[in-house]
């Protein structure tokens, strides 16, 4: 199951990059000016971002320095030991759905900290692409349109985010062990 997960991610990007240029010329859509046009905006986002990034990886290099982190973990470690669940990823469940920067420079931080192909970076980067930043979400656009009721939402969300961040567990765990 692995090998055949390893050679079609080593042939999805190579196939994107070919499909996609296709389908478009296909469609008759303007390649490249439509590529720069959005990467044009992606710069300007990517800008904007970046101060917030900074700050967020900031705060948590100090939350770990100052040993607040290691404090927090040692409380769930004998809990997720058990389950083979590293407990240096539940602070992620825990960021993601509030913040999408703070869960991004949490998710570099224990990368860079235990590699990107450590169970850590794995299951990290999973729940990274599994779930979203809900509270985030239910502000931003809900506001953006009038919605004022949106505690179902909400709780939908948040179930969604913890069925997603078990899954990506249970799923590395299953793949990568």
């Amino acid at each position: 199951m692995v090998e055949w997960l390893s050679t079609l991610s080593v042939w999805m990007i190579p196939a994107l990059i070919v499909f996609i240029p296709l389908y478009a010329a296909f469609k008759k859509v303007p390649v490249y000016e439509t590529f720069v046009e959005g990467a044009k905006d992606g710069f300007g986002t990517a800008i904007s971002i970046i101060p917030h990034i900074v700050g967020m990886m900031v705060a948590i290099s100090m939350f770990r320095a100052s040993g607040a982190m290691d404090m927090l973990l040692s409380v769930f470690k004998p809990l997720l030991a058990p389950l083979g669940v590293p407990a240096e990823v539940l602070p992620l469940g825990l960021l993601r759905p509030l913040t999408g920067a703070g869960s991004l420079a949490y998710t570099t931080d224990l990368i860079k900290s235990f590699g990107p192909d450590s169970m850590i970076g794995r299951i990290a980067s999973t729940i990274q692409g599994s779930t979203d930043t809900t509270l985030y979400v239910i502000t931003v656009y809900f506001g953006a349109v009038g919605i004022r009721k949106s505690r179902y939402a909400l709780k939908v969300g948040l179930f969604s985010d913890l069925v997603g961040f078990a899954a990506s567990i249970a799923v590395c765990l299953l793949l990568f062990s």
